[in-house]
Order: structure tokens, then C-alpha cells, then sequence
């Protein structure tokens, strides 16, 4: 799960984490493939860890946003108005549409001058946090 797989490597210097990068990326779309949204949302949440725990490492994701984003395209817009007023995702701090566009916005801020780019180039809707 990635809950499980995700702890020791954050852990780890930057330094240790940059050269690991591809063989993260498999674990990651496998994570992301499952389209189950707890195991999704746990995984945006360590993607935002990894990415913000040393230099480089954003950027070293932009060659696999083909990858890993096409999910998080599926998913952007789920933040669903439900008529009873609380979604059962928010009552659990899990709402994957808000994760994703924190993500993105993580991703974009720490990905490098072609992040943004990359971004807009599989998730059409996306809209800079830097350039506006």
C-alpha cells in the first residue's frame, strides 16, 4: 500500500531520494492506478512531502508528470456537492478533488520553469498558482 511505502524513503536526505526518483514512479502510477480514493489521497499527501523535502526533487518529477497525472486529471473535479451539506470525504480531511489542486500547485512551485507547462499539457483546466 502506499501508506506503508511511503515512510522510509521521506525520512532519507534529499540527496538519497534524487537518484531513487524512477524507481519511485512505477510504485506511485501502481498506487494511482488502484483509483481508490483513500489510497489516492494518502499518496498526494507523501508526493507533497517528497517534493517539498529538498531541492531538485520537484523538478526531477517533471519527465514522469505523463505518467503519474492522468489519474489526477480523473479525479480533479470529485469534490462532490452533496445535498446533505458534508461530504463524508471532507468529515475525514480526505477530498481528493482539493488534494489534487494542492498537489498540482506543490508540484508547479517546486517543479522548475517547465513545470507549469507540463502541467497544462495533461491537465488542460489547470491554472497557475505562479503566474497569475
Amino acid at each position: 500500500s502506499a501508506r506503508v511505502s511511503s515512510g522510509p524513503w521521506l525520512s532519507l536526505s534529499f540527496a538519497k531520494i534524487l537518484p531513487t526518483i524512477p524507481q519511485l514512479i512505477i510504485p506511485v502510477k501502481t498506487a494511482l492506478n488502484t483509483r481508490d480514493p483513500d489510497i489516492i489521497c494518502t499518496l498526494l499527501k507523501v508526493i507533497q512531502q517528497l517534493v517539498v523535502s529538498g531541492e531538485m526533487i520537484g523538478e526531477a518529477l517533471v519527465p514522469y508528470y505523463r505518467q503519474i497525472l492522468p489519474i489526477f486529471n480523473l479525479f480533479k473535479n470529485k469534490n462532490a456537492n452533496l445535498a446533505d451539506g458534508i461530504e463524508y470525504s471532507q468529515r475525514k480531511r480526505f477530498n481528493i478533488g482539493d488534494l489534487i489542486d494542492e498537489t498540482l500547485q506543490v508540484l508547479e512551485i517546486h517543479g522548475g520553469q517547465d513545470a507549469f507547462i507540463n502541467i497544462k499539457y495533461m491537465i488542460p483546466c489547470y491554472e497557475s498558482c505562479v503566474l497569475n
